[in-house]
């Protein structure tokens, strides 16, 4: 009880912005620490449900709505993963070999293709939830996005190749009990991808399924371009996946 509780307040301490008790980072913090992760996702489609419900209630029109929408994640996350995605954008913009692009991953500037990315993610964002603004009818589908997208991540941390035995994502891997987490991640996005289907069948398939390839697709970028996971590559995939939930609800919603 002792760990789960601790992996609680760890997960929630590193991956959001709820205050916590900083019980600092032991074997008994981090064992299960990536099986609460997705109870992030949680806490971020609690937000977009209320935000969504508070939109249709006030009246309020679509460009502050989906400008909002776009900006909750970011913020309940404390910007941790689109952090990430900045410097896999830098990373992957830079096309040099993949130990250039390691060491482009842990440099502290930001750079062009990083800013490109960031845009290009944001803007993409918000012009989707302009889109499911105009007929939200799977907000379901969008709220559990968050989930699923951190069920990813945890499983992707526990289960894929680490590129180098330093990091966030070699800190929580290594010190993690990898067949529970990898189990519990599993769990996590079964379900989610379960009551998407379930609450829209057209808009639920094709974001689950989309989420699943874009998984594979990712798999092969880290070991073909980077030789491994990093932490930054995580938040990339985590990311990525929300927006294509996202694209999925407003479209085939």
């Amino acid at each position: 009880m002792k760990s789960a509780l601790g992996g609680l307040a760890t997960a929630f301490s590193m991956y959001s912005i709820l205050p916590m008790p900083q019980l600092g980072w032991s074997p008994s913090t981090m064992k299960y620490a990536m099986c609460f992760f997705p109870l992030v996702g949680v806490l971020c489609g609690m937000a977009a449900w209320l935000w969504i419900w508070l939109c249709g209630a006030a009246g309020f029109g679509p460009v502050l709505f989906a400008a909002v929408l776009t900006l909750l994640p970011v913020i309940l996350s404390g910007g941790i993963h689109l952090d990430g995605l900045i410097d896999t954008g830098d990373a992957l913009g830079s096309h040099q070999s993949p130990q250039r692009r390691l060491d482009i991953l842990k440099d502290p500037h930001v750079g062009a293709f990083g800013i490109i990315f960031c845009a290009a993610c944001l803007l993409l964002t918000f012009g989707f939830a302009v889109q499911f603004s105009a007929n939200p009818s799977a907000p379901l589908v969008l709220c559990l996005g968050y989930v699923l997208a951190r069920g990813y991540a945890s499983f992707a941390i526990v289960s894929l190749r680490l590129a180098r035995s330093t990091g966030l994502a070699h800190a929580f891997a290594d010190g993690a009990d990898r067949k529970a987490v990898r189990a519990v991640s599993v769990v996590w996005t079964a379900a989610a991808s379960a009551a998407m289907i379930l609450a829209a069948p057209l808009a639920g398939t094709a974001a689950a399924s989309a989420a699943f390839l874009w998984f594979l697709i990712f798999r092969h970028i880290c070991y073909g371009k980077f030789g491994g996971l990093t932490g930054d590559l995580a938040g990339f995939l985590l990311c990525v996946t929300e927006l294509i939930v996202l694209a999925c609800a407003a479209v085939a919603g």
